[in-house]
This record gives C-alpha cells, structure tokens and sequence, in this order.
C-alpha cells in the first residue's frame, strides 16, 4: 500500500506511508554523513572542575569514562565519525568569558566543543578502547602545546642585528637540514629520535619523533610529529641552548643501535660510544649507574657529512 490516511487526535486528517518513511530514512542516511566532536575530560582533576556547574550531572569520573565509550561505541556503529577533543576546564571558563556566554549551561559547552574541533588537540575515535584513546589524545595536547611555545619563542626572536635575517626562520631551516643528514645517514631499519633542550626546569622541552622505513628506503613520518621535534631542535640551536638528540635505530634483524649527539653552537656534536653508553646508563636524578639493556650496541653516530658549516657569520 502506497500511504495510509488517518486522523490526529485533533480530527484532522494526514497522508502517512511511503513519504513518510521515505524521510526517516533519509534523515537517518544524513545523521550517518554528520561529523561530531566529543569534548573529553580525561583525568580525575578535571573532571572535579566541572562538577562546580550544576547542568553538568556527572558525579562519578569512572562512570562517566564508560559512558563516553559506550557512546562512541554506539556512533561508531552507526558509521558516524567522531573526533574526541581535550575538554579543559580553565580554557572553558575563560571562553565563556570571552564570548559573554553564560558557564553553566550545556549549549556553551557544545560552543567550546566546537571551537576544540577546529582549533584544539583532537583524535579520530578509530574503535580503540578509551585506555588506548586517552594517551594519544594527551600526547597530542602536549605535542600542540608544545609546537606552540616553540614558534612563538622562534618568531620573538627578531632579525639577525648584522645580516637582518629572520634568526626563527634561519634556525628551522638548519634545524630541517640536519634532521634530513641524520635520516639520510642512519643505518637501515625504523628510527625513534628524542631531542631536549634545557634551559630553566620548568622550561625543559622533549619532543619524539618515530620514523618508519618503507621498502625503497623512503622514510616515513607524522608531518606534525615532524615540525614539533624541528621546532624544538630549531629552538636549541637558535638560543645555544644545552640539550642533546639521540637516536635508537631497530634494524630488521640484528641488536637495536643507539647514537647521540649534543647540541653545540650552531649545530649537533656527535657523542662517542662511551658518551652515548654513560648517558643510557645513567640515572638522570641520583648519578647511579643502572645496568645496560640487552641486545643494544651504543655506538658513535654516523658521520653528516655536509652538516659542517663554512666559516663565516652563523648567528
């Protein structure tokens, strides 16, 4: 049957059926192609933060970790694609000011959220448990804040006083030039590389960078990942500041290789085998020895050749 016709409760009548169905399927079909964002408090401070808001009803953090999963379960069912974004409460608070909306209220949070999914630390809900989620979407709050910090200090760097260069710019430059020369130069197999850089305590900057080893040789990275640990180096080099960069290369077969270098001047200081071994086995806080891994060579690096830099004017 095409339609059916039948009377409301207020004796008039409307045309059901077909049409009708026709547009909850449609509009089912359409919740399928809306993205959606999930503002997420991942740790126990965080949450107790909001808990101050009476339209916020949760009362129980590991409670409402399950819903969120279950929730992004549900979606993830129904083919809709959701990101889970790094709800903070300081920032919220301070966006409602900003905006003149009122805090206490779930569309202004919904606003935030929003904001989050274009500008803020988000992750693509891909079906892994929330255990797996939360550090990934930390990282990439530490990674963002991190990338932000360094191209603000870069860029208050100003111009060179005797060239007029831009030192920021000049740094990354280098800073990209010598992380090509190490990936260039390192022996086969996939490469984790950290770089610090120390000034203050507060201060000190860490930042990862894992690159895999696709079958021709071509190295293959996270661009953002990429631009964080350049930004980072860039820093280090621009100020002089102390700070080192190690790389632990994992061979297709064969022990783990383990290579560093110090930050010096205007570029990197390869470490000796000795150095690099002192520097693994070391504990950072009480100076005792602690004893080597198994099946790891702590070796020189390779040589970068064409790192050197021509006499002259450097910054």
């Amino acid at each position: 049957m095409a339609h059916t016709d039948q009377t409301d409760k207020t004796g008039r009548t409307g045309r059901t059926g077909r049409t009708g169905r026709t547009g909850r399927t449609m509009r089912r079909v359409l919740r399928r192609e809306i993205a959606g964002t999930i503002g997420l408090l991942t740790d126990e401070h965080d949450f107790r933060a909001m808990r101050r808001y009476r339209s916020f009803t949760f009362h129980d953090h590991a409670a409402y970790l399950r819903q969120v999963e279950a929730l992004l379960r549900a979606r993830a069912a129904q083919g809709t694609h959701t990101t889970v974004a790094l709800f903070d409460p300081e920032e919220y608070a301070a966006f409602c000011t900003a905006a003149g909306l009122e805090a206490d209220a779930p569309a202004s949070r919904a606003r935030f959220t929003a904001e989050l999914a274009t500008h803020g630390p988000t992750v693509p809900y891909e079906g892994q448990a929330l255990i797996d989620l939360l550090p990934a979407l930390v990282d990439e709050a530490v990674r963002q804040a991190t990338w932000e910090y360094t191209s603000s200090q870069l860029a208050r760097l100003g111009n060179c006083a005797t060239c007029g260069e831009d030192l920021g710019r000049a740094a990354f430059t280098r800073a990209s030039r010598l992380l090509g020369r190490i990936l260039d130069t390192a022996p086969p197999g996939s490469r984790h590389l950290v770089c610090s850089v120390f000034g203050h305590p507060e201060e000190a900057l860490v930042s990862a960078l894992l690159v895999d080893q696709e079958t021709d040789g071509t190295p293959h990275f996270d661009e953002a990942e990429a631009l964080e640990f350049t930004s980072v180096l860039a820093l280090g080099l621009a100020t002089h500041g102390p700070g080192g960069l190690v790389m632990r290369v994992s061979p297709p077969d064969g022990p783990d290789r383990i290579h560093g270098w110090r930050l010096r001047g205007y570029g990197l200081q390869p470490l000796t085998a000795a150095e690099v071994f002192d520097a693994y086995c070391t504990d950072v806080e009480s100076g005792d020895l602690v004893s080597p891994e198994s099946n790891v060579d702590y070796c020189a690096p390779p040589d970068l050749g064409d790192d050197r830099l021509p006499p002259g004017h450097h910054h």
